[in-house]
């Protein structure tokens, strides 16, 4: 049959993407605890696409992604891009994944069990500057105003918000990024915040919850640099960005603060 796709085009441009996005699809992850989850991902892939192609074949993705449908991680998109790449002859390839990630979280008093979602994002991309992977998860915590406990009789203003971090992590001797699990940084933002959030809580666990917030009042800006401070402690990150948001309970706005590092000698 005619190949539409594969025939010249004479206006000489390059597209830098073209592909496929918005696909829901059942995948399974890697689970520190469970060894293996399912969930379903949002998915994007994409290639370069030459000057002198009409289009690039959209069947071809989900004939690829077919044939790697087993579990996901930074070690393995790699593999999908190179073959993204090979069967449509282009010089770079893009993928992206985001999708709710389900630990179960118990009660801090009471132990009652309940599971807390948490919406990650693998980002890989592969090309002739090299090979890229990033992970995202952003977690859900809870913050007291330390300025509020401070200047108040009595009760402090607290909300809920949230700590999302995007890490890098340094190449192993098989040239595929270090295992970062999600849980790590779950626990990561979970213990820069003033509190943990829960599925469930009794009242003794909420009791708990308030005063230990109470206890350990933080601005947002806190929030992003106790998060920092611990992922540069870990050899295997090599860059990551935070963004601390607190979602204000006494304000009509959202508070935020951002910091981007990466390591000199990675």
């Amino acid at each position: 049959m005619v190949d539409v796709q594969n025939r010249r085009d004479g206006r000489m441009i390059t597209l830098d993407e073209a592909g496929i996005r918005d696909l829901l699809y059942p995948v399974t992850i890697l689970d520190r605890e469970r060894d293996r989850q399912r969930t379903v991902a949002r998915i994007s892939m994409s290639v370069e696409l030459p000057h002198h192609f009409k289009g690039t074949h959209m069947s071809r993705f989900m004939e690829v992604l077919g044939r790697h449908d087993r579990d996901f991680d930074g070690r393995t998109i790699p593999a999908i891009l190179e073959e993204l790449k090979r069967v449509l002859d282009a010089r770079s390839a893009r993928m992206t994944m985001e999708f709710p990630y389900f630990m179960e979280k118990r009660a801090p008093v009471t132990g009652a069990a309940a599971r807390m979602d948490y919406r990650c994002r693998f980002q890989g991309a592969s090309g002739p500057g090299g090979e890229d992977f990033v992970l995202t998860v952003s977690v859900p915590v809870s913050s007291l105003c330390p300025c509020s406990r401070e200047i108040s009789s009595y009760g402090a203003h607290n909300q809920r918000g949230s700590i999302t971090m995007e890490v890098r992590s340094i190449a192993g001797g098989d040239g595929l990024p270090s295992m970062v699990w999600i849980e790590e940084l779950v626990s990561v933002a979970e213990s820069s915040a003033s509190s943990p959030v829960y599925g469930l809580l009794k009242r003794p666990d909420e009791k708990f919850v308030t005063e230990s917030s109470y206890d350990n009042p933080v601005f947002v800006e806190d929030m992003a640099r106790n998060a920092s401070v611990q992922l540069m402690s870990d050899p295997r990150i090599i860059w990551f960005r935070v963004t601390a948001e607190s979602l204000e309970s006494i304000h009509n706005h959202t508070a935020y603060a951002v910091y981007e590092w990466s390591r000199k000698d990675g």
